[in-house]
């Protein structure tokens, strides 16, 4: 009888492999970060030929790249952070006034903006008894101001 040196498992019987129940499953990255291009650099280094080492150029601009996407990516996330800030002081500016929304019929209603949630991604402007999320707001109409005697 052959028994398997890694698993322990003899050739006659057939049974899971190595010392897990069940394989091990691994998720693939969607997306490339920084820690995915330093792991890509430092293998890079360590399986190169020594008798032809990378070009110290090449080295520089690699990791000048790395910079430049880390850069890139935290932009692009303080950009996303603006942007939500824009939406919820644009939603807080309706409260008071009328606004102009398309309803779930698709039929163009206008209400009085009483208050705003902040509780999903795209704020929620409370007109009546109904919530309309701000990217259904189709117009403002300015309050009139009291007249004074």
């Amino acid at each position: 009888m052959a028994v398997d040196p890694v698993t322990g498992a003899s050739s006659d019987t057939p049974s899971v492999s190595g010392i897990y129940t069940t394989q091990p499953t691994r998720v693939p990255k969607q997306s490339l970060d920084s820690e995915a291009f330093m792991n890509l650099l430092v293998t890079q280094l360590r399986n190169q030929d020594p008798s032809s080492p990378m070009d110290t150029n090449q080295m520089i601009a690699q990791t000048t790249q790395l910079a430049m996407m880390e850069k890139l990516t935290n932009m692009d996330s303080t950009n996303q952070e603006n942007f939500a800030l824009q939406m919820r002081m644009a939603a807080a500016n309706l409260v008071g006034h009328t606004v102009n929304y398309i309803d779930k019929d698709g039929a163009t209603k206008s209400g009085l903006a009483s208050s705003v949630s902040y509780e999903g991604s795209v704020p929620v402007v409370t007109v009546g008894d109904q919530k309309i999320p701000l990217d259904s707001i189709s117009g403002v109409v300015s309050p009139t101001p009291a007249p004074t005697v």
